[in-house]
């Protein structure tokens, strides 16, 4: 997919007809999440907002491997503020309030933020050899609010509490069983399919469609806030305890971490 604007080449922007297609371009890394990454795919949707050539949303990933395995976690810096993190919950929550429609095409594997992010998605459309996971208690980590309330609004409490405690990988056709994601298409289809499906939801009223978006998000819109305050408490164990240090390092190291050190 060709590059639009200044995004350069971490996020890359192509406007099928009324359909803007969003491309998460980090296949070396995951297509994984970063500041720059964030801030870019952010943009796309803002600039999709006021857009009226654009109808339907499409974010995908580059390849054929990964749609996106979450954020990246390096050594946090030491003047850690709101101008150093990743603007993750402003990207779900803009999908969330977006007037548009916006499809997950996903392509490859959706793990951890990955995976939240086809959750805030309107309609997920997947590959046969897409696998989606969530593996934050792995690593240390947790996504409160919009992943948590609003997985359990596809799959049921005991599902995604499943999904969290045990970080299973499951297949397309398992994900969309349990109403994970709406539809499985073959990998090589999938772009084609997509682009389909946004082309005949383009054909709907404009206006309608943004209301039925700011229906659903009237009822949950307390998950942002609660994210936000997730996401700040979030920081503060990584800085502060051992135990994110420690399931870090054990799963990088593919070893079993060592609870004796959680409390360091």
């Amino acid at each position: 997919m060709s590059e639009g604007g200044d995004l350069e080449d971490v996020v890359l922007r192509e406007q099928r007809g009324p359909v803007l297609w969003l491309t998460l371009n980090r296949p070396d890394a995951g297509n994984g999440m970063t500041p720059a990454l964030l801030r870019q795919l952010r943009d796309g949707l803002e600039d999709a907002r006021i857009d009226t050539g654009v109808r339907v949303v499409v974010i995908t990933g580059a390849g054929r491997k990964f749609f996106c395995v979450g954020g990246e976690h390096p050594e946090l810096p030491a003047d850690l503020s709101y101008a150093t993190v990743m603007p993750v919950v402003d990207v779900y929550q803009l999908i969330d309030q977006h007037p548009k429609p916006v499809i997950a095409a996903v392509n490859g594997y959706a793990v951890g933020g990955g995976n939240v992010l086809q959750v805030m998605c309107d309609i997920t459309v997947a590959a046969e050899s897409a696998i989606l996971r969530q593996v934050g208690p792995m690593v240390g980590s947790f996504d409160a609010g919009f992943g948590t309330w609003y997985l359990e609004d596809l799959v049921g409490r005991k599902r995604a509490k499943q999904m969290w405690f045990l970080n299973e990988k499951l297949s397309a056709q398992r994900a969309m069983e349990i109403g994970l994601v709406n539809e499985v298409v073959s990998d090589d289809d999938l772009i084609e399919h997509t682009q389909h499906l946004a082309e005949q939801i383009a054909l709907r009223g404009s206006q309608a469609l943004a209301a039925v978006k700011l229906s659903f998000a009237a009822r949950t819109g307390g998950a942002g806030g609660f994210s936000r305050i997730a996401h700040d408490l979030l920081l503060r164990h990584y800085l502060e305890t051992g135990e994110a240090a420690e399931l870090h390092e054990a799963f990088q190291g593919r070893r079993d971490p060592d609870p004796s050190r959680f409390s360091q």
